[in-house]
Order: C-alpha cells, then structure tokens, then sequence
C-alpha cells in the first residue's frame, strides 16, 4: 500500500493504491466468464438447452430401447453446451497467459494494468459495477453485453489484510453487482 497526500487524493487527503501481482491462471478466467454469465442471467439459457437436450438423448434411447448414434451425438452436444465457459476460458487464458507476471495498481485513478509487453490503463468510468468471490474481484464493464471484464485474483495481494482495502478502493469507485 503507498500513501500520499497529493492534490490528487480522495476526500479525506488520503491516496490508497493497491498492488497485485500474479499470473492468469484457469481458475481466474474462468469465474470472470462465470461472473458474466450469472449476471446476463446466460446460466439459465446454457442448463435449460442441456437439460433440453439431454431429454431428447432420453428420449431417443428409450424409443429406440438402444443407444444409436443420435442419442450419442445428443449427449455430446449436451456436454458442450454444459462445457461452454470451460472452452470460453480455455480461449480467453491462451490470449493472455504468454504475457507472464500481471502487476496492476488499483487506485483512484483507475486499474493499471502492466506486463512485460504492455501497459494498460482503465479508467473507473469503464465499469458498470462488481462482484467479489471467494477468491477473486471481477470488475464488469459498462456496455451491454458486458464485453469487459477484469478479474483482480486475491492472491496477488501482498497478504490477506490488503483485500479489505481492495475493496474500499473499488468500492469508492463502484457497486457491487
């Protein structure tokens, strides 16, 4: 944590930035595809078309009292509409895990986000709100299909007691989702 009491600060004179470091990792990318979904309610579409789905799998085997190539390719397709924020993850982690060690800076300016290849500023006027997890602080953006996400892993903090002031950081600037 650094403090300064610049013009810059907030109401009370006082700075707070926090720092993360840390690599993307599965778990990361994959509760900020999660996180999306829940939000755009695309949780219920994505299990109402397995369990659709799977019914017709059901359906087809019980008709035909065997297992026939249709109720193999309905159960499949069945497992690929379950698995599909698995695959947006995978997808997602490939795009940024080359980049290696993530530093970023929240503070009342925004997230500063840098790696050895590029630097990254995004001011709070980005995000509509955000949403904690066990583990993480998912930061949504404003546009409709909530095409943004930044996922700020608690692990990156330099020890437990910085979440809380993660959290008042974000908080200022944002609401919980």
């Amino acid at each position: 944590m650094v403090m300064d009491s610049g013009q810059g600060g907030t109401e009370s004179g006082i700075r707070s930035t926090v720092e993360l470091v840390y690599r993307p990792t599965r778990a990361d990318v994959l509760t900020a595809v999660l996180v999306r979904e829940r939000l755009r309610r695309l949780h219920l579409l994505r299990w109402v078309l397995t369990l659709v789905v799977g019914g017709f799998a059901l359906l087809a085997a019980i008709a035909q009292a065997t297992v026939t190539v249709s109720t193999g390719l309905f159960l499949v397709l069945a497992v690929l509409i379950w698995a599909m924020p698995h695959f947006q993850a995978h997808h997602a982690l490939r795009t940024v895990e080359w980049q290696g060690e993530y530093r970023a800076s929240v503070s009342d300016t925004g997230v500063e986000t840098e790696t050895a290849h590029v630097r990254l500023l995004q001011r709070w006027s980005v995000f509509r709100g955000y949403r904690e997890t066990r583990d993480h602080v998912v930061l949504l953006s404003r546009d409709p299909n909530i095409l943004l996400v930044e996922v700020l892993p608690k692990r990156g903090l330099r020890s437990p007691a910085e979440t809380e002031l993660l959290l008042d950081v974000v908080g200022r600037h944002l609401t919980r989702v």
